[in-house]
């Protein structure tokens, strides 16, 4: 499901029980220098990351003390511009956002989780960067894991990372891969969501959707600041030649968190052919 970039007005894009993608959630908050954002969400727990600039986040629940969290975020202009940073905040927990530079955009991840572990900050020393694929395979990017294998101990169901093209043009998400069904060791459940972004930011890509059966897909036309929610299927997506992609990714397993991904068997010969690939698979998991 493709949802056009469009002003959400810091409420959610993707909410709690989503029809199509109920295992996530999903929320863009944007705050000027000073003002504040406050939310909780029951059933889920969430990861705050701010795409741009500074924040300070404190974290609360009824018979605990505060947990603060100061100056989470450095990036300046977009998401290219310095390493993520990012809070975890249990389920049900409330999160109060206060924004220390002049502005700031704010993503906040979420998936389905009843238990109610503990507050923490991932800071750019505990990101988990994987680089794969080359030019010649035309699959060349890195992953900035936010919420991956460092932190697998502290987290219920929900991963949470970050992927780039290096250099401009070319496919990600290749070879075709679906993770729809509960069917281990082959294959998990895990709900999925993506929002992009381009560089120059008046660039394009395209997300392909294609049935689980193999049948013929769709292609949706995806631009600066597009969310793609996936339910089910297989969902390579491709940037333009002369442009940069970005998409911030959101994962909620539906029985456990590392994610088993199935290969389209016709196009699963290239896992052989593409270097780096394999260790990108096992990152995941």
């Amino acid at each position: 499901m493709h949802i056009p970039p469009h002003e959400n007005a810091n409420k959610p894009i993707i909410d709690a029980h989503h029809a199509s993608v109920p295992l996530t959630y999903f929320n863009i908050v944007k705050l000027a220098k000073g003002e504040s954002f406050t939310y909780a969400v029951p059933d889920y727990e969430t990861c705050i990351v701010p795409a741009t600039g500074c924040i300070d986040i404190t974290v609360s629940a009824l018979g605990t003390k505060d947990q603060h969290f100061d100056q989470i975020g450095n990036r300046g202009s977009d998401v290219w511009d310095g390493e993520p940073e990012a809070v975890y905040v249990p389920t049900g927990m409330t999160a109060h956002l206060t924004c220390k530079s002049d502005v700031a955009e704010i993503f906040v991840a979420g998936a389905q989780f009843s238990e109610v572990l503990t507050p923490f900050a991932v800071r750019r020393d505990d990101i988990d960067l994987v680089q794969y694929g080359s030019d010649d395979t035309k699959t060349h990017r890195k992953i900035k894991h936010v919420l991956g294998q460092k932190q697998a101990d502290k987290v219920g169901r929900l991963l949470v990372s970050e992927l780039f093209t290096v250099g401009t043009g070319g496919w990600s998400g290749f070879p075709p891969h679906k993770h729809d069904t509960d069917r281990k060791p082959d294959e998990t459940r895990h709900d999925e969501v993506y929002n992009f972004r381009f560089r120059p930011d008046f660039g394009f890509g395209m997300q392909l959707l294609q049935p689980a059966d193999g049948g013929q897909g769709d292609a949706f036309h995806i631009t600066n600041g597009s969310t793609f929610a996936i339910q089910s299927g297989y969902h390579p997506c491709v940037v333009a030649p002369g442009y940069e992609m970005y998409y911030f990714t959101i994962l909620g397993g539906l029985s456990q968190r590392p994610l088993v991904q199935y290969f389209q068997p016709e196009h699963a010969w290239q896992i052989e052919v593409i270097p780096g690939i394999k260790d990108m698979i096992a990152k995941f998991k």
